[in-house]
């Protein structure tokens, strides 16, 4: 025979608590949402150490910062950089980018490259993401789209 299901018990389950439009962020760390620091990154690029900046700017990405002026800075420094290495040096430049998290992210802001295109960035970002594709995979692109960290 059946139980007694005349029992209440399950009511009292907040289920709200579950539903997708009440998740919060996790808080994260203030001293890590500012981002690279730009006087660094242009002595580099003026003493000609582009690949060197560009892991430096990669590293200090500021993804999880809640300000947009902050990513946005990132950004442009991030495209300045990207753009001043010379198609013949990209494939070396993402050759020197041993960890996925950093193709990741550069796979990021080539993306976010793509939504605001300047004059002649076009193409020299479909190069880069031509080369972090080949030595990233189609992870690195599934990685990319589904991060909930945007740059």
């Amino acid at each position: 025979m059946a139980k007694n299901t005349s029992s209440s018990a399950f009511r009292k389950i907040d289920v709200d608590q579950y539903n997708e439009d009440n998740f919060k962020e996790d808080e994260t760390d203030s001293s890590s949402q500012l981002g690279p620091d730009e006087n660094e990154i242009t002595k580099l690029l003026a003493n000609g150490k582009n690949v060197e900046a560009l892991k430096i700017v990669l590293e200090n990405a500021p993804l999880s910062s809640q300000s947009q002026q902050v990513k946005d800075n990132a950004l442009s420094l991030i495209l300045r950089v990207i753009l001043s290495i010379k198609s013949m040096q990209i494939n070396t430049a993402v050759e020197t980018l041993a960890e996925q998290d950093l193709l990741d992210t550069l796979m990021k802001y080539i993306y976010r490259g793509f939504e605001i295109p300047s004059e002649g960035s076009s193409g020299q970002l479909l190069q880069w993401h031509e080369k972090v594709f080949a030595r990233g995979g189609i992870g690195c692109i599934n990685r990319v789209l589904s991060d909930t960290n945007r740059a």
